[in-house]
């Protein structure tokens, strides 16, 4: 419970996403994700944020 009150103050939420194969395929293409590490969770959700930051911040 601290940590998801600290989340808050500092703006950011906590969320479960669901990822197709097509979609972590696509991560890999664009060079965010290596193919080894595909079905490596913790490597999975970098290569999202990656992706994200890069299509969502100015």
């Amino acid at each position: 419970m601290r940590r998801h009150r600290e989340r808050r103050r500092d703006g950011m939420r906590c969320l479960m996403v669901e990822l197709h194969d097509t979609e972590i395929s696509a991560l890999v293409r664009k060079g965010l994700l290596k193919p080894e590490t595909r079905h490596d969770c913790n490597a999975v959700a970098d290569a999202l944020y990656c992706h994200l930051e890069r299509t969502l911040v100015p």
